[in-house]
Formats: C-alpha cells, sequence, structure tokens
C-alpha cells in the first residue's frame, strides 16, 4: 500500500513537470480556426485547466450567454472527460484520465469531440492530445520462476526468463533487466527484432548439487521513464543429481507414407523407447528435436504415448516429404533420439495460383492502347495436365490479357481510358487447369484510372438570376453558384471569382463579392432600386490544375422594390405660399364657374411614385372639403370634378384636402391641398382673393383680442370680490382677539369728551381713547375712567385752563395739582362718527 502511494505521489510529480510545457503546446497548438488542439498529461485530476478554449474559437466572455457554448461528440464516452464553463468559456477536465484504460499500448492516443455554438450555429473540432507519464511499474506474471538445472550442464548454457511488461509507451517502456551478483550465473539480454529485450540466465560454471542444490536470485526490470519505476521476480534454481542409464529407442528411423489432405488428429506413426532407471530416471517423455517451426506446425507428439498426429493441412505440392528428429528424454535430463520420415502422396486438390506481379495503378486516362497495366504469374503446383492452366479476363472493361513466357500474363489497355466515365475498373482473372474435375481460381484486379486535367469546370447553368429586395444588409447572401468539374483532386478543385459584367469587374466590387471556396455570392452594400434596378455579373470557375481550365456564367442581380418612397405631389405644389417669405395670396387655386353642372374638371391632382409595382399603384381620396357633396377626386386619375351643380348658396371659396396614397406594404401617402374660388371669370374672383388676402391675419388678431379681453375681465373680478370683503370687514370692526393684541390698555367708549379739551374741536361724536397721565405700576389695574359731558355741555363748556367744579367733584378723584398745567393730551386712538 506505501509503495502504490509513493508511485501515486511520484506521478503526481511527474505530471507537474509535464503540465506546463503542455499546456503552453495546448495554447500554441491549433491548425486551423476551425480545429482546436491542446495537450495534457494524462492523470490530472477533475477541475484541471485544458485550456481558453472560447477564446481560441474567438469568442469574448460577453458573447458567451447569447452563442451558447457547448461540447458534444457522436462518442458519448467521449464528453464524460471533459466539461466547459458557461461563464469564462475555458475547458476543464471533468474525469480522471488514465492513456493505458482509454488507448492501451496506442503509440498516440487523443479524444476528439465538437464545440457547439449558436447565433450563428457553428461547429468546431476540438482534439486533445493525453501525454504518457511514467504512472506504471514493469511487472512480471508470476511472482518466482523455478528452474532446474542438472549437474552436468555445462558452463555457458542459457536459459530464457520470462520478459516483464510495462503497460506505458515511448521511453517510459523501454525495459532493462539486473540479476543479483552469483558466481555461478550471469545475466545475458538478447535484442529481438522488434526492438523488446529477451532476458537469459547464463550457467558460468559447472554446479555441484552436494555442494549447493538450489540458488535464489532477484531479477529486476527498470524501465527508462522519470522518475524510474521498476519490479522484480524471484529466480530459484534447483540443481538435479545425476542420471546413470539414458532412454534407448526401438527403432533408429521410423518411416510412414499418407496421403495429402488428411484431417488434424489423424495417427501417423508411433515410436516408443525404453529406460532402465527406476523411478523418475526411468520415466521416459518424447518431444521434437531441432527442428524446424513448419514441422511442428503440422504434426505433434504426444510426450507420454509417442505418437505422431496430423496438427495441420499436409500439402503435396508444398513438400512431399518430412524428415525430423524426435528426442526421448528420462526424469533425469538424459536423452536419446531416432529420425522419423514420412512420405506425402498428390491428389489433385490444388487449383492454379494466381499471383500479381505487378500493378501499373492508377494509370492515367491519355494512357494509349496497349500499355501495360498488370503483370500476373499463374502456376498450378499439380502436375501434368492437373498443372496446365488457361487464363482469361471476366468483366467489362477495356483490358485485355496477353500469355507470356514462363506462366505470365500482361494485362493491357484495350481501348482509350475516360476517368469520368469510369473511375476504376474491376475485372476478375479466371485461370482453370486441365485436371479432372476441373479446378480453377479468381483474382480480382482494380484498377484505378488518375485524372488528366482535360475538363473544364461546368457551371449547373449557364445564367443564374437572383431577386434581392433593396434596403437589404451589407454582407447578405444573394444568391450561390456552382461548378462542377469532372475531375478530381485539385484538377476538380474549383474557385470562383468576379470576372466582369455590366457593373464591371471595377464597377461590380461595390455591389456583390463572390466566395472563392463555395462561390456564394454576397451583397457589399445596400441596394436601392430606385438607383440601380438591375446588374450582371460575370463569375469564372477556374479549377487547379495545371494548366488551369476555366469557365464563366452570367449572374443577373434582380433588386426588388420595397415600400420605401412616399408618394410625391407634382400639382398643385405642397410648399406653394408655405415659405416664410411667400406672400399670403401666392397658393394655387382654381376658378369655377358657378354656372358649372356635375361632372366639371376642377383641377388634376398629379402625383409621382419613385417605387414600382403595386408599390407604385396611387389612389386619391377627397378627406377634406366644406361642402363634401360639391366635389370629389378620381380613386385612380386625381381629377378633381363637382358632383353636382354649382349653386347660389355655395360659399365662394372653397379650400379641398386630398391625399395620395399607394398600394405598398405599408402604405405610405401625401397630400395636396387645392384652393377653390367659384366665381364666373378670373375678374370676378380677384376680390374673393384680396379679401382673403387681407383678412389672412385676422384670426390671429382676433385671438389676441379675446385672450385681453379675458385676462382684464378675470382682473376686474378679483378685484371686485377684494373690495367686498375688505368693505364687511369694516363694518363689522375689528375683532376682539385683534382687539386684546392692539397698543392701548383700554377705551372709553361713548358719545363723550373728557372734561379737559381745546377749544376749536369739530362739533362731532368721537370715540377717544385718553392714556393716563401718571405712571401705571405693572400689573395695576388702571383707574376708572374720566367722567363724560354730554354734547350740549361739551358745546358752552370754557376754554382750556378753567375746570368746572362739578367735573372735578363728579370724578371721584382728588384734585389735580393748581399748578400743574393744563394741556389738551393727545389721544391714542381716534374714531369718529359723523352724526
Amino acid at each position: 500500500m506505501a509503495g502504490r502511494q509513493r508511485q501515486r505521489q511520484s506521478g503526481r510529480r511527474a505530471a507537474g513537470r509535464v503540465l506546463l510545457p503542455a499546456l503552453l503546446l495546448g495554447l500554441c497548438c491549433r491548425a486551423a480556426p476551425e480545429r482546436v488542439r491542446y495537450a495534457i498529461p494524462e492523470e490530472l485530476g477533475r477541475g484541471s485547466l485544458v485550456g481558453p478554449l472560447a477564446r481560441d474559437l474567438g469568442l469574448s466572455p460577453a458573447d458567451l450567454p447569447a452563442r451558447q457554448l457547448r461540447v458534444a461528440s457522436a462518442a458519448k464516452r467521449q464528453l464524460k472527460y471533459f466539461t466547459v464553463s458557461g461563464e469564462s468559456g475555458n475547458l476543464y477536465v471533468s474525469e480522471r484520465l488514465d492513456r493505458e484504460e482509454m488507448c492501451g499500448e496506442a503509440a498516440s492516443c487523443s479524444v476528439s469531440f465538437e464545440a457547439l455554438v449558436q447565433n450563428p450555429l457553428n461547429v468546431f473540432h476540438v482534439e486533445v492530445a493525453i501525454l504518457d507519464i511514467n504512472d506504471n511499474a514493469p511487472a512480471f506474471s508470476k511472482a518466482a520462476l523455478d528452474i532446474e538445472i542438472s549437474e552436468w550442464t555445462l558452463p555457458g548454457a542459457r536459459f530464457p526468463l520470462e520478459m516483464a511488461r510495462d503497460t506505458d509507451v515511448g521511453s517510459n517502456a523501454l525495459l532493462s533487466y539486473q540479476l543479483t551478483s552469483n558466481p555461478s550465473f550471469t545475466l545475458a539480454v538478447k535484442e529481438s527484432p522488434d526492438g523488446s529485450r529477451q532476458p537469459e540466465l547464463v550457467l558460468e560454471r559447472a554446479l555441484d548439487r552436494e555442494k549447493q542444490s538450489s540458488f535464489q536470485l532477484v531479477l529486476t526490470a527498470v524501465d527508462g521513464g522519470d522518475p524510474v519505476r521498476s519490479g522484480t521476480v524471484q529466480v530459484r534454481v534447483n540443481v538435479t543429481d545425476a542420471n546413470d542409464n539414458a532412454p534407448v529407442f526401438s527403432k533408429s528411423a521410423y518411416e510412414a507414407r499418407v496421403r495429402e489432405n488428411l484431417p488434424a488428429g489423424t495417427l501417423v506413426l508411433r515410436v516408443r523407447a525404453t529406460d532402465a532407471d527406476a523411478g523418475s530416471n526411468g520415466r521416459v517423455s518424447y518431444a521434437f528435436g531441432n527442428v524446424p517451426d513448419g514441422v511442428r506446425a503440422l504434426f505433434s507428439v504426444d510426450s507420454d504415448s509417442g505418437e505422431v498426429r496430423t496438427a495441420g493441412p499436409l500439402d503435396f505440392e508444398e513438400k512431399s516429404k518430412y524428415s525430423f528428429g524426435l528426442e526421448a528424454r528420462d526424469g533425469g535430463g538424459l536423452a536419446a533420439h531416432c529420425k522419423v520420415q514420412i512420405d506425402i502422396t498428390d491428389e489433385n486438390d490444388n487449383a492454379p495460383e494466381i499471383t500479381m506481379l505487378s500493378v501499373s495503378s492508377p494509370v492515367p486516362e491519355d494512357a494509349p492502347a496497349g500499355t501495360v497495366v498488370a503483370l500476373l504469374n499463374v502456376n498450378d503446383p499439380d502436375s501434368g495436365e492437373n498443372g496446365q492452366v488457361s487464363c482469361e479476363l471476366s468483366g467489362e472493361a477495356p483490358l485485355s490479357i496477353v500469355a507470356s513466357s514462363g506462366g505470365s500474363y500482361k494485362v493491357v489497355t484495350a481501348s482509350a481510358l475516360d476517368r469520368e466515365q469510369a473511375a476504376e475498373h474491376r475485372v476478375a482473372v479466371v485461370a482453370r487447369d486441365r485436371g479432372s474435375p476441373a479446378l480453377s481460381s479468381r483474382a480480382a484486379l482494380v484498377l484505378e484510372v488518375s485524372d488528366v486535367n482535360d475538363n473544364a469546370p461546368v457551371f449547373e447553368e449557364a445564367a443564374y438570376s437572383a431577386y434581392v429586395a433593396e434596403n437589404n444588409a451589407a454582407g447578405a447572401p444573394v444568391l450561390r453558384v456552382r461548378a462542377r468539374d469532372a475531375d478530381a483532386g485539385a484538377n476538380g478543385r474549383v474557385s470562383y471569382w468576379l470576372a466582369g459584367g455590366s457593373a464591371g469587374a471595377a464597377g461590380a466590387a461595390p455591389y456583390v463579392s463572390v466566395e472563392a471556396r463555395s462561390g456564394a455570392v454576397y451583397a457589399q452594400r445596400s441596394f436601392d432600386y430606385e438607383q440601380c434596378r438591375e446588374f450582371a455579373v460575370a463569375v469564372r470557375a477556374q479549377d487547379g490544375g495545371a494548366p488551369a481550365r476555366s469557365s464563366t456564367a452570367t449572374v443577373r442581380v434582380f433588386v426588388l422594390d420595397r415600400n420605401d418612397n412616399a408618394p410625391r405631389v407634382l400639382w398643385p405644389a405642397a410648399g406653394a405660399g408655405a415659405g416664410a417669405g411667400a406672400a399670403p395670396g401666392a397658393a394655387p387655386f382654381e376658378v369655377v364657374p358657378r354656372s358649372a353642372e356635375a361632372g366639371y374638371l376642377v383641377a388634376k391632382v398629379v402625383a409621382v411614385d419613385a417605387d414600382a409595382g403595386r408599390n407604385a399603384w396611387l389612389s386619391y381620396e377627397l378627406v377634406q372639403a366644406p361642402e363634401p357633396a360639391l366635389f370629389r377626386v378620381g380613386l385612380h386619375s386625381g381629377e378633381v370634378r363637382t358632383a353636382r351643380a354649382v349653386s347660389e348658396r355655395d360659399a365662394a371659396k372653397q379650400r379641398l384636402v386630398a391625399v395620395v396614397k399607394d398600394h405598398g406594404q405599408p402604405a405610405l401617402s401625401a397630400t395636396a391641398t387645392l384652393h377653390v374660388v367659384l366665381a364666373e371669370s378670373l375678374q370676378e374672383a380677384l376680390p374673393e382673393l384680396s379679401e382673403r388676402a387681407a383678412g389672412a391675419d385676422s384670426p390671429a388678431e382676433l385671438q389676441f383680442y379675446l385672450v385681453l379681453a379675458l385676462a382684464l375681465l378675470s382682473a376686474l373680478f378679483l378685484l371686485s370680490v377684494a373690495l367686498a370683503v375688505l368693505a364687511r370687514v369694516r363694518r363689522a370692526g375689528p375683532p376682539a382677539v385683534l382687539r386684546c393684541l392692539g397698543a392701548q390698555r383700554f377705551s372709553v367708549a361713548g358719545a363723550a369728551f373728557p372734561a379737559d379739551f381745546c377749544e376749536g374741536t369739530l362739533p362731532y361724536s368721537y370715540n377717544l381713547c385718553v392714556a393716563p397721565g401718571r405712571a401705571v405700576a405693572e400689573g395695576a389695574w388702571l383707574p376708572p375712567p374720566l367722567p363724560s359731558l354730554a354734547a350740549e355741555e361739551l358745546l358752552g363748556a370754557e376754554p382750556c385752563g378753567k375746570r368746572s367744579p362739578t367735573s372735578s367733584a363728579g370724578a371721584g378723584e382728588p384734585p389735580a395739582d393748581a399748578e400743574a398745567p393744563q394741556v389738551c393730551k393727545p389721544a391714542q386712538s381716534l374714531s369718529l362718527s359723523l352724526s
């Protein structure tokens, strides 16, 4: 368990050393935009980065939600190894990668899948190469190898040992062997033709069983990886005792005669040998001696009974006599040998054999008649008439067979070849002998005809027509031209380009372009039907032969109209009299006599539409008229006529508005305004026109005056309301709360005056508020008000400076200081009441 963990740790270190260059290799290993290649080491953990797939495909992170990058594969097992992130577009490992499990002993290992994107749909091929790391150690099939060596074995004898197996590839599987040091044995390595190394145990000196009967050796296999891994196996050598008697055959040579084609397992003969020893030393086993491998394939020897049986089919024609040696060996290692000879009797069991000596395939299609295309040999191993052969060709082909010396035949062309009619010819060479019954054989001859550039590309159509609606997007596909070349390879690979046309090679370039490989014609800019309704270009198709052959085809592009132009009114002119500096009466008008009857031609609305077809079919409709029943307009002619006779009640001035509408989808329209004056003559119509010109601005002035009058009325109304409110407040007097908040502390009400007043006071009734003469303490109550005098007394009172005794006594106050001056005190507040 600990060894396995050490192997895993060393494998991770090796993976780390390989990871950086592998990732750099993966980032730079793109053959084309359609194929992306990465290389990563095996045993990467889940979530390991393989490469920036989206960036290598030319996709930005902002495009990923719309393009929906994902991986797909026809082989579902490929998908379990990798996944792509929908946010970053990076390719990650989703499953453990074991190269040996995925690809076995193959020299290269890779996983291929497809990357799909949407909008527009596209597919890219992705290939991830899995690089081998030295994660497997050499291993032997057995834990120990047992070898028995007699003590009579001479030094220098070699004993093959088992080869170790390493499932890695390359240098990681290149093995070398080491043997523990022992003076009796050394290790030799024999190189095989396939590069493998066969370890062999070499006896260096004679063995003595009495001194040492066994040896314990350790064979170590070391691979060439980094870090190095190794495996071991124990080699146990047992030294056997000497044997006194060797086996003895009953005959020195055995002979037998059998016919060919015997079934496998048929008894041919039996050999017998005896050994005078007892026990294992007297037990005899039989085996082939030093015989060719072919003998072992045809015969078998039973090791216990000595029976020789057929192991494979015997063929007289192949060999009519077999001689080989057999060996009888006892348990002690002593052996005896005998010779066996087996004769095979012939039967007519072989059909003629056809051998293709040389086939000149492919043959150029311009090869002349009589060209040798194949040389073959026909041989029948039988003898006599059974070996005499006749040969012929079977099948329809411009070929013939000619006999040559020594049983050889030539296949030559009988006529000219044409690869376009037949790329290959399949015939059968039939050889038949003269035996009884006759035997025959057939050999297939496939002759490929190589291409010569003798055919020019041929367009599917001599002239192409394409219809493109105007206002198309630049780069929109127009059509695809296709030319086929009957030749093959580069001779049949067709490329396209523009060769000229009505738009010219230079003039057509701004309009269309052609893709060299596919023949797709694309619009280079937006078409305008009103500027260019059709154009033609010549597309040339040329093959890749030497010399090249080409042909041309005409592509005529018709631009289809779209309803992108509204009708334009020519009469009456839409802008007449509408300019900033135009005279008010400059608008066109028509004079219609009041005596006009129904159907009188007033005017004709003339309009044009730059579009074509239904988009340019115009219809007219009267949408506005003071008297709709008076006029009508022709649906398709645009003629404005009276619908009834003109009467005296009809207004002298008529303003007609007609709409001109096309039949496109959606329909576009324009309006035409026509001024009609009902008068018998132009002189009679002039006053109407002058009034219309003079009163052109009256609606604006009237609107101004109306607004001004409305503003004045509103102001007067607001003023009246304000005055009414003020008058009502004045009559009601100030509210009690306002009186409390006033400056006066008390008031004296009533139609009276104080005792002291000045002369010359008007004979009116007052309400007088008098401030006290002396200071009043804060928060003290004021004294009662002064006595009031009647109006009659007021008029007969004395002047200032004289006081009435009654007034002084009636006041209930102490007499004022006689020395104090008597003056009129100013009132704090005064209100007049006119009686």
